[in-house]
């Protein structure tokens, strides 16, 4: 059976959880990191000298990264179910898991530290606002491209949403006024009806 390591409210964990859901995977998942602590520890970083969250471990095999132990699911035991049939379609979905990284991840990861887990008397009101700023530039991006379809890479879920989906919940339970965009919002809803996103990513905001 599969290993994680990882908390269950890590947004890179909540990645693998869904993944392995949609694709049926059994795992065994031990709690680490956060309040759990054991990532700066030797064991751990002798298989992750990152000393950060997920990794796994399938037989002998050990890989950390939550984008790449995602393909690596998809490919070993999904057989490719979650990217397009095309080359195209492929590197449609994996551009986006590359963007949430490069953009999404560096816009809304500030705006959730300060909103989430910093007290309301030490935050900063400009960082807050700036981050919104570019949070909301880079959602503009997604609503353009649901124009094309009804998931990231076309008619059905692809791995291409799955780092994007994680966000979008916290997004949409953040205390702010969102700008309203009514494709994100229509794909956020069709995330809502896959058991697999309300078991992994539909809890608490912590």
């Amino acid at each position: 059976m599969i290993k994680i390591w990882g908390r269950t409210d890590s947004s890179n964990v909540q990645k693998v959880l869904w993944c392995c859901g949609e694709l049926g995977i059994e795992f065994e998942r031990t709690d680490l990191g956060g309040k759990f602590g054991g990532n700066k520890e030797k064991p751990y970083l002798n298989m992750n000298p990152n000393g950060l969250v997920p990794t796994i471990q399938d037989g002998d095999f050990i890989l950390w990264e939550s984008n790449s132990i995602m393909r690596y699911l998809n490919e070993k035991y999904g057989h490719g179910k979650l990217l397009p049939s095309t080359i195209e379609g492929r590197a449609n979905a994996n551009r986006w898991m590359d963007w949430q990284l490069s953009v999404l991840n560096p816009s809304i990861a500030p705006l959730f530290r300060n909103l989430i887990r910093t007290p309301a008397d030490k935050r900063d009101p400009k960082v807050v606002q700036a981050a919104l700023d570019k949070t909301s530039a880079a959602w503009q991006m997604v609503e353009n491209h649901l124009a094309h379809g009804a998931f990231i890479a076309g008619e059905n879920l692809s791995l291409g949403d799955i780092p994007i989906g994680v966000w979008a919940y916290r997004w949409f339970n953040l205390p702010i006024e969102r700008p309203k965009f009514a494709r994100l919002n229509a794909w956020y809803q069709r995330l809502h009806e896959r058991p697999a996103y309300q078991k992994h990513i539909m809890i608490p905001v912590t």
